[in-house]
């Protein structure tokens, strides 16, 4: 591979993790201005769908050659994993309503760690030494960055267990984006994904926002696991064109396409280690816009989870080509 294309990945999946990064501080400020999840996530859908399907309809046109299309099977198998990245966001967002940004980051990471237990699982094999190294090294980073060995902070349990979700869910859409049908144009593949997320933003709209909840039992658990919900009240169009636009942008359409335009350039491992700048990007931009407090044994714990992902992605001396060493 040349050096010039592998450049060009690195770029354009360093700028869509850093991109991606500053998400969870833009819905933090829409919570501060009022907002509710189910607004900022239904926002964020609908404009991203939009703006897939302007781009998609434009590749479509200009396309010199007839585009892959899905099977049924496979537009099934897509619209059903779209719905981990509906359930990532909206875990994820419901997360950063009890616990600050650069806590929540620091839990969708644990998705580092998700995977290799997963992979182990699919392929019915016990990782290997450097895996299960830097599965270590996460667990430990995590508690330093969530800061949890400092006795006067306590992490509240709501946004612990969401975040930790997000995670598991987030696993699932990484492994199913890089398995199914991937001999589709990204933005087509991409579109269809979101569909199948859209349906799980809607779903909770309807029980957050539009229908009543009539039954008690699911409303107590409804009240318990989410946050500045005692009333139900009607959605709130203005963040369409406040925050709604920001997230789109993103968070459903720039990142993914800049993932898929650099990852074949860099390759797997190169565009993990990279793509792994979204952590301290997120950290980062809510010390600066949200002035949350970010100290010294947190950012070791972060240098410790972006230095575990870079050495499992490393490649091992069997990996390498003929007559390279590492």
């Amino acid at each position: 591979m040349e050096k010039k294309n592998i450049l060009k990945g690195v770029l354009f999946v360093g700028i869509g993790a850093s991109i991606y990064g500053m998400l969870a501080t833009f819905v933090k400020m829409a919570y501060k201005d009022g907002f509710t999840t189910s607004e900022v996530t239904t926002s964020q859908f609908v404009l991203g769908f939009i703006g897939l399907l302007v781009l998609n309809l434009i590749q479509t046109f200009t396309s010199k050659k007839p585009l892959a299309s899905p099977s049924k099977k496979e537009f099934k198998l897509l619209l059903l994993a779209g719905t981990s990245l509906g359930c990532t966001s909206l875990f994820y967002y419901i997360a950063v309503q009890y616990i600050n940004v650069s806590i929540a980051i620091v839990l969708l990471m644990q998705s580092v760690w998700f995977s290799v237990v997963v992979e182990s699982f699919i392929k019915k094999k016990f990782p290997n030494l450097k895996k299960i190294i830097a599965t270590v090294i996460v667990l430990f980073g995590s508690v330093l960055a969530t800061n949890v060995i400092n006795m006067d902070v306590q992490l509240d349990w709501h946004g612990v267990f969401w975040g930790v979700l997000a995670a598991a869910s987030f696993t699932i859409t990484m492994f199913t984006s890089n398995t199914l049908a991937t001999q589709l144009p990204v933005l087509r593949k991409s579109i269809i994904m979101l569909t199948g997320g859209a349906v799980i933003v809607f779903l909770f709209l309807f029980f957050a926002q539009i229908g009543p909840l009539h039954f008690e039992g699911l409303k107590s658990f409804y009240l318990t696991f989410t946050q500045n919900t005692e009333h139900i009240r009607p959605f709130d169009y203005s963040i369409l064109w406040t925050y709604g636009f920001i997230l789109a942008l993103f968070g459903t359409i720039i990142p993914p396409v800049l993932f898929n335009l650099g990852f074949p350039n860099t390759g797997l491992g190169l565009g993990s280690i990279v793509s792994s700048l979204e952590l301290p990007v997120s950290v980062t931009m809510a010390f600066v816009l949200l002035g949350e407090k970010v100290i010294l044994i947190q950012w070791v714990g972060i240098v410790l989870i972006l230095f575990a992902i870079v050495l499992m992605n490393l490649p091992s001396k069997q990996e390498l080509p003929e007559g390279q060493t590492s």
